[in-house]
């Protein structure tokens, strides 16, 4: 077993208002922005977290919420010159952060780059008015294209457009039009996703009424075509991005890699290949509760338990396109696959759903268009 790569994972929890689909910990902004006084608590919770860094370099660091681009770029700059100040950082990291495409937001671009920032992925969900203000987005399709431009014209390494499809009474041709629109604006990445309802939100609730499976899969089909056409590849089930232009960050993720993550509600993984542990931080998630000085910022640790780790381990590598390289399994969990999970990997293979050599594992189209039904047999 090996510590594997570490990236830094940092959370903004406040957002202008909260959109009715959206499950994550946000919380609508009531009062003034308390910028400085949470940046203080970020660096104070990443000085308690250095001690997993080990003698490892953060490879990206990824800035997400909420909005974080509700901070100024002088707080960001500040943010992350604390962060540099405190763990090491690799001079190529990629350090990306989320942005609304709202007027106010976009004219920051600029200062967001000089403050350190590489790389903006904008949260543009829609380029139809009728679907952002059914998404409760406090943006319409102006604000987003003028928000693209700036971000083009900003010096950034790379920018991402967040796209939804399957959104409530939208046909294969509206959703078309909106993914074709995203291309024209030649991005070097497109995270391009399905609505999900999700429980304690307002459409669960309250559902809207959302296309049928055979509207959502012949979007699916026809998009992914779509967008090879234009030069995206597909790397992971939704993301897209020019040669060379993957998110790192999400890379880390989906290979199972390490984070620290820092703020309100953040999540961590941490691997300590000394002992054979691999554990799963939580953050307090409130954000009175988290800059409450009296209480640790820690909510709680958990370790992975060994019968987990083949269902935690292959939930992510098999999003990948990319082939998953057997010897990451016990390079990365300390684990051997039982004669049960070998079964089950035969028979994923027997089935299409993978394909494997001497060496790696490959997850076929069939495979990601069936993922649950490939993971079901490790839980």
């Amino acid at each position: 077993m090996r510590n594997p790569p570490l990236s830094l994972y940092i959370h903004i929890p406040w957002c202008v208002q909260k959109c009715p689909y959206c499950d994550f910990n946000s919380h609508g902004l009531k009062s003034a922005l308390p910028e400085q006084e949470y940046i203080s608590h970020l660096l104070s919770d990443l000085e308690h977290d250095k001690t997993y860094v080990s003698n490892r370099q953060v490879t990206s660091i990824f800035i997400g919420g909420g909005t974080p681009s509700l901070f100024s770029a002088d707080a960001i700059g500040k943010l992350l010159s604390g962060v540099k100040n405190t763990i090491a950082v690799s001079p190529t990291a990629e350090i990306t952060l989320e942005a609304n495409p709202g007027t106010l937001e976009s004219a920051r671009f600029n200062g967001y780059a000089e403050a350190g920032v590489n790389r903006i992925s904008m949260g543009v969900q829609s380029f139809q008015n009728v679907h952002l203000t059914g998404l409760g987005r406090i943006h319409d399709a102006q604000q987003a294209l003028n928000a693209i431009l700036q971000a083009q014209n900003a010096p950034l390494n790379s920018f991402n457009i967040d796209l939804m499809h399957g959104l409530p009474q939208q046909s294969l041709a509206n959703a078309m039009s909106d993914l074709t629109k995203a291309i024209d604006q030649s991005p070097a990445h497109l995270s391009w996703y399905q609505l999900t309802i999700e429980p304690n939100t307002p459409f669960y609730s309250k559902p809207p009424e959302l296309p049928d499976d055979d509207t959502l899969w012949d979007i699916q089909a026809k998009g992914h075509a779509l967008l090879e056409d234009a030069g995206y590849q597909q790397y992971e089930i939704s993301g897209y991005s020019k040669p060379g232009f993957q998110c790192q960050h999400n890379l880390n993720y989906w290979r199972f890699g390490d984070y620290l993550g820092i703020g309100c509600g953040a999540h961590g993984k941490i691997t300590d290949a000394d002992n054979g542990r691999i554990t799963r931080t939580v953050k307090v998630k409130h954000p009175r509760g988290y800059m409450d000085i009296t209480r640790p910022y820690l909510d709680k640790a958990v370790a992975v338990e060994q019968d987990d780790l083949a269902f935690e381990f292959f939930m992510n590598r098999f999003r990948l396109v990319e082939p998953c390289p057997k010897s990451d399994f016990a390079d990365f969990t300390g684990a051997t696959l039982t004669e049960e999970q070998q079964q089950a990997l035969h028979q994923a293979v027997e089935q299409a759903l993978l394909q494997e050599s001497a060496h790696q594992w490959q997850v076929t189209p069939k495979g990601r268009r069936y993922l649950n039904t490939l993971l079901s047999a490790f839980v």
